[in-house]
């Protein structure tokens, strides 16, 4: 049975104040910044409100104007869109925890479950200072839409905690995962079935692995699936090979598949084809670095520039990528790194995306790009690898300035794609591969050696070409296949209803959803 009531749950008692959300402008420079005449803000427990860069609206309003906007190209009922908007479920909680030196302190926490229409839910958790409330429904959302995109069976969902978790220790780190995991099974909010959470920032295999642990311990003895109650694990509990660099490899293959397209390249004065296209990016943590990785490995692209928070080095002949994180890792910054022409501090780091390149990827924090530097992009492609890293004003810009925007909800959807094979190979009970490896190899060997006895020179057939596909080749082909049937999809809407790509890929997700609504309908 789906859910489909709204409900928000309180762990613990304490004082929330909501307060008034203004009805966001539908589009524009001119309605964004009479929206922000207003004084609008969500503040929960003890968050308090935040200001946008360059007076723009926050996160969650930013995906209300791109839903609002979709929304008008659609057949949706008023209200079957008041119902794809609405977050269906949502967690917040409140616990303690000892710190090593002895004092006591309350963690806050979240979980928001956007939409049931497809189960589990799915999305990551993210630790860092600035979560709130309104920050995971607006992720959760877009990672609804992400999933239909795709074509991933799953419903959004998104959690966080608010810590910075440069400041705690490996053993409080660790306390904190586990109680959380706790809390989320106490509330219905975690299980393989229910809701499979991911990675995100300032998370990874380590938290995913301290979850599965207590998951399992507490609550999963007698449920033979619960290695898929979460996703980006370890290899050696439930991972699956290619998950870690998921992300950045689909944004590579996205960006590939849509300068392959002639037609959409003339659209925009960009030269078919990806070989020898420079490349800036912005991020330089696992997106980032992977993306760049793969672009210069399977493309034959130059990464002429890398913006960090602290940093930015370029190069107009290319950076070494690999190098370039080696020495991010051991130093703490990008500064000095020997392989730069030239270098920005801290204070201007920001302005390595405003360089000359071909293709820029923007894999930091959202509001990236905004009203404020939007005129001064210089790239002829922008691949979003961050979420909601363009504002609503930004975007209207670099239209008008024929700037390519392929959106996050397409892009950097390789992440939850590869979940999505990590949580079928943990229900089946056996990587994918297994069965088939032997066989194919097999298989190709007659057929070379049916070459041989006919005359035909098969030596220039490399071992690779002869070995059965692994679990990372069988990976890495579902997820190009995944993302770049979506982008065709993305494409065709685009050309048919004369839209942007971001307001194609949102009509393609609610069109999914609405036929998954109409054939289940609806319970009471």
């Amino acid at each position: 049975m789906r859910r489909f009531a709204t409900r928000t749950l309180l762990a613990l008692p304490g004082n929330s104040c909501h307060g008034r959300v203004g009805r966001p402008p539908r589009d524009g420079v001119a309605n964004t910044k009479r929206f922000l005449s207003e004084k609008n803000c969500v503040t929960v427990g003890v968050s308090e409100p935040t200001s946008a860069p360059d007076e723009e609206p926050r996160f969650l309003e930013m995906v209300k104007m791109n839903f609002e906007k979709a929304a008008k190209h659609t057949d949706l009922t008023p209200g079957l869109i008041k119902q794809i908007m609405a977050c269906n479920s949502v967690l917040r909680i409140s616990f303690p925890i000892e710190r090593d030196d002895g004092t006591i302190e309350v963690i806050r926490s979240y979980r928001a479950q956007h939409s049931h229409h497809r189960s589990p839910c799915k999305g990551g958790i993210r630790y860092a200072e600035a979560v709130d409330l309104q920050e995971v429904e607006a992720l959760a959302s877009l990672m609804t839409f992400k999933c239909a995109v795709v074509n991933v069976p799953f419903g959004g969902a998104k959690g966080g905690i608010a810590i910075d978790p440069k400041k705690y220790s490996l053993r409080e780190l660790e306390k904190i995962t586990r109680r959380y995991t706790v809390e989320l099974n106490k509330h219905g909010f975690i299980g393989p079935g229910i809701d499979v959470p991911a990675p995100d920032m300032g998370t990874g295999a380590r938290e995913m692995g301290w979850i599965v642990d207590t998951y399992r311990t507490l609550f999963g003895q007698s449920d033979v699936n619960a290695w898929a109650c979460v996703t980006g694990k370890p290899l050696s509990m439930g991972g699956i090979e290619g998950r870690t660099e998921a992300t950045g490899l689909g944004i590579v293959y996205v960006t590939r598949a849509f300068l392959a397209k002639k037609a959409e390249c003339d659209r925009f004065g960009i030269t078919p084809g990806i070989e020898g296209k420079t490349v800036i990016m912005q991020g330089f943590g696992n997106v980032g670095f992977y993306a760049a990785k793969f672009f210069v490995q399977c493309c034959g692209c130059k990464i002429t520039g890398v913006a960090e928070y602290n940093s930015a080095v370029y190069n107009s002949q290319g950076l070494d990528v690999e190098s370039l994180k080696k020495y991010q890792l051991e130093n703490g910054t990008l500064l000095g790194f020997p392989g730069a022409e030239r270098e920005l501090a801290a204070d201007k780091a920001h302005e390595m995306i405003e360089e000359e390149c071909d293709i820029l990827v923007p894999a930091a924090m959202e509001r990236s790009i905004h009203v404020g530097n939007a005129h001064k992009i210089k790239a002829k492609l922008i691949c979003e690898g961050a979420n909601g890293p363009t504002t609503i004003a930004a975007e209207e810009i670099l239209e008008r300035n024929g700037i390519a925007i392929l959106p996050d909800i397409l892009t950097n959807s390789g992440g939850v794609t590869v979940s999505y094979f990590e949580w079928l190979k943990n229900l089946a009970h056996v990587g994918f591969g297994k069965l088939t490896r032997r066989w194919e190899e097999k298989g190709k060997q007659g057929f070379l050696e049916t070459l041989n006895a006919a005359g035909v020179d098969t030596s220039a057939v490399n071992d690779v070409m002869r070995k059965g596909a692994t679990e990372k080749d069988l990976v890495y082909s579902g997820l190009e296949d995944t993302i770049c049937t979506g982008l065709d999809e993305v494409v065709d809407t685009a050309n048919a209803k004369k839209v942007s790509y971001r307001t194609a890929a949102f009509v393609n997700a609610f069109d999914k959803m609405q036929g998954t609504y109409k054939n289940s309908g609806f319970t009471i």
